[in-house]
């Protein structure tokens, strides 16, 4: 039998009725909308606390009734048969309510910002950069998100040394945050006359997109510089004076942006710019919170070498959590569910863990 927080667990209940009342009382929009999203976020765990109450007590009539020496032959049967049932439901329950009882990241149902940038390997990086690009753009599909390129800059052979999309969505930053790190590839360059096998590799940054309310920019923090934009940004360049790039003073963080229109230029570089500083804060948070022990997937450290991606053998190795896949070709289309499900466990598991640890 698991333990569960039975207190948290009547707060929780109490606190799902509450809000019911205050939305059935008609307030105004702005306050109901506050009002459903916080209801939207309990209800799964509401419901399951409500069915696990229902369950025990339906254990609790079985057991009276196997105890009670008057019970017939045939009703004790009955009972002997239906209580491993409701026991199993009982296991199951406590399982999956522990896990929503879980702390929340606050960043998880946000937008997020994917950074993929070509490592070492030269024009076979930037080749596999590209390939990743168009894996998470798949992936992206089949979770029906909005993904689009807020800047590129083309790969000599093809490619890219550097790309830049949001990728907006439910529960987007939740399925893509253990994405960062650094990717490595094992494949024959197209360009190998010898067929030796090539190792190049390609960083990716995944960073929950920020609000103004979360990140106070003073503009005396930044300088922006408005030019002419080149051949860095690739296909996605005019030639019109529309790059702009910003720069954050303190920090030293610059971000350049160079597609059509200069007013969405400046606001997409500071909607990167706001994303990057958020991802510091939450990453000096996260520092503070676990400097006695680590209880992420991996250390969220853009130089940590994460996944290999082997083309030979047709296989994927998530070195974090030793998952090995041998259907590639399927990860490349997009399909990552198995692997990022993998790596949600995992990640809960520690920090089941750790509350076990602390308890």
């Amino acid at each position: 039998m698991i333990s569960l927080p039975h207190d948290r667990m009547n707060q929780v209940v109490k606190r799902f009725d509450m809000l019911e009342a205050q939305m059935a009382a008609g307030p105004a929009p702005d306050v109901y909308v506050k009002l459903a999203s916080e209801y939207s976020d309990i209800q799964d765990l509401v419901a399951r606390i409500r069915e696990l109450r229902g369950a025990e007590q339906e254990l609790a009539d079985l057991e009276a009734m196997l105890s009670d020496k008057g019970t017939d032959a045939e009703m004790r049967a009955l009972a002997e048969m239906d209580k491993p049932d409701v026991e199993e439901r009982i296991d199951n329950l406590q399982r999956e309510i522990q896990i929503l009882l879980l702390p929340k990241d606050a960043a998880d149902e946000r937008n997020a910002i994917l950074e993929i940038r070509a490592g070492t390997g030269g024009d076979e990086a930037a080749l596999f950069a590209g390939d990743l690009y168009r894996m998470y753009e798949r992936y992206a599909a089949s979770k029906g998100w909005r993904f689009e390129v807020a800047s590129a800059s083309d790969g000599d052979a093809g490619g890219f040394k550097e790309i830049i999309a949001t990728v907006s969505g439910k529960g987007v930053f939740a399925h893509l945050k253990f994405e960062s790190g650094v990717h490595r590839v094992q494949r024959v360059p197209a360009t190998e006359g010898s067929g030796r096998i090539h190792t190049s590799a390609a960083t990716v940054a995944v960073l929950p997109e920020a609000e103004e309310v979360d990140i106070d920019i003073r503009p005396e923090d930044i300088r922006i510089d408005t030019m002419r934009a080149s051949g860095s940004g690739g296909q996605h360049v005019n030639t019109t004076d529309s790059a702009v790039r910003i720069t954050h003073l303190p920090t030293g963080i610059m971000v350049v942006q160079a597609e059509k229109s200069q007013h969405q230029n400046r606001a997409r570089a500071m909607q990167i710019l706001r994303a990057r500083l958020y991802d510091m804060e939450r990453s000096r948070a996260d520092e503070e919170r676990s400097s006695s022990r680590k209880s992420q997937v991996g250390s969220g450290d853009r130089s940590e070498r994460i996944r290999t991606y082997n083309f030979p053998q047709g296989r994927l190795t998530d070195h974090r959590i030793n998952l090995t896949l041998y259907k590639l070709d399927r990860v490349m289309m997009g399909e990552l569910d198995e692997v990022v499900s993998a790596l949600i466990s995992d990640h809960q598991s520690k920090l089941l863990a750790d509350m076990g640890s602390d308890g």
